[in-house]
């Protein structure tokens, strides 16, 4: 990362991903935009992502060492740029799926490797994967000592594990048809009544992560689970985020993907993971909006006698969303590389991670705005585009950990900690 540029075969990732974005996602939104509600237009993108999982939607997202396409993380992060920057909604369908995968590909055994991420390295088909971890209730404080804790429960009863509560905002989770997804990684907390944690125990110790299947939904009773509602967004139109419901829901025991003790740090690592990621996608929507407001101000004149580019306030408020964008692009690749290669240690590298999530996604709002300021009231107009790309950028600083209640204060306990060396991954 020292030379600030891109290899050869970065380009042609960059190209190849653009290219996917343009032929496949690009007719995309006015497909599924005019439908009325969240599940219809969710359905309605199915076509679009199958036809891109073909071209390499899903596999390009993983690493090469686990069966995928990718080489790097600074790759799928270049990659995810070009797709944000044209559809957000199908983008999240394959994220949200490469996030599902991330506990396997970081802590998994070979036997689980090959059984579980076999449909999404094949390159075929419309499959779906989830981390399943969000709940009604919240989850930024799951692993405070005397709360709650994850509020799905689950408890050994013969050779099965009995799973009740309720997830909510787990991207992917229930599938195209509310039957569940191909592999959904299903977070639960090991309780033997069900009840709020033991205030005296560690959270973290009794967190587990289960293997959920179509074919282990298919082998309970309908009741056990149930697609309860699909949350209407403000923005990402197409995307899935589904409250569901398990009711003595069984999970075969041969299904623990990650038992007690071990599940959690791999959560923790597939969210740092997932951190700088969303930061590329707070990329791509800025760079849309900027883009289209530069060509709006080179070209339009606004009755005046030169184009509006020449206005030294429109300039200014182009120059600041483009220094923005361009600061945030280093950061995200960045953070990906030390992932890759470092140097430092776990937390330094985390670190890094956060800094991109919360530098990245804060900018968003402000500078999509600043690009609508500089194009003035034709940017309030639906049709023009910005007002979808402000609608997308609002989430980004709210999900993936939102930076004011999770990220914010994952940084501050390293900056806490006795051993913080600010400079370790340089």
């Amino acid at each position: 990362m020292s030379k600030f540029a891109l290899t050869e075969q970065q380009k042609v990732v960059r190209a190849e991903a653009a290219a996917l974005a343009k032929n496949v996602l690009e007719p995309a939104y006015a497909a599924y935009s005019k439908y009325p509600d969240q599940l219809t237009r969710f359905r309605a993108t199915r076509p679009f992502y199958a036809q891109a999982v073909q071209l390499g939607f899903v596999k390009k997202m993983i690493p090469k060492a686990v069966g995928g396409a990718s080489e790097s993380w600074v790759d799928v992060a270049i990659a995810l740029e070009e797709y944000y920057k044209v559809d957000s909604s199908l983008t999240i369908h394959a994220v949200g799926t490469a996030l599902g995968l991330l506990p396997l590909i970081i802590g998994g055994t070979p036997e689980q490797k090959k059984k579980w991420l076999a449909p999404f390295i094949s390159g075929e088909g419309d499959h779906l994967a989830s981390l399943t971890h969000s709940e009604p209730g919240g989850t930024a404080n799951f692993l405070e000592k005397g709360g709650k804790g994850l509020g799905v429960t689950a408890k050994k009863v013969g050779d099965s594990y009995i799973v009740n509560g309720e997830k909510l905002w787990t991207t992917n989770s229930a599938g195209w048809d509310g039957k569940g997804a191909t592999l959904s990684l299903l977070c639960v907390r090991y309780s033997e009544t069900g009840g709020p944690e033991d205030p005296n125990a560690d959270p973290a110790d009794n967190v587990m992560i289960l293997a959920v299947t179509r074919e282990v939904v298919a082998s309970n009773p309908p009741e056990a689970y149930q697609l309860l509602g699909e949350p209407d967004l403000m923005g990402h139109l197409g995307v899935t985020g589904p409250h569901t419901r398990y009711t003595n829901f069984k999970v075969p025991a041969e299904n623990v993907l990650f038992d007690r003790g071990v599940a959690t740090p791999i959560i923790e690592q597939a969210f740092g993971v997932s951190a700088p990621l969303v930061g590329a996608f707070a990329l791509g929507t800025m760079r849309a909006a900027f883009e289209k407001a530069l060509a709006f101000a080179r070209n339009d004149n606004r009755g005046g006698s030169v184009p509006i580019i020449q206005r030294q306030s429109v300039a200014d408020l182009l120059m600041n969303a483009k220094m923005k964008i361009d600061t945030s692009r280093l950061l995200v690749w960045k953070a990906l590389d030390v992932l890759d290669h470092g140097p430092g240690d776990r937390n330094a590298r985390f670190e890094y991670s956060l800094a991109a999530k919360i530098y990245a996604t804060d900018c968003a709002v402000p500078q999509v705005f600043e690009c609508m300021q500089a194009v003035g009231m034709t940017s309030y107009a639906d049709v023009s585009g910005f007002p979808r790309w402000l609608r997308d950028a609002a989430v980004f600083a709210l999900f993936d950990g939102g930076n004011i209640g999770i990220r914010r204060r994952q940084y501050q306990r390293l900056l806490c900690g006795p051993d913080y060396k600010p400079w370790a991954s340089l």
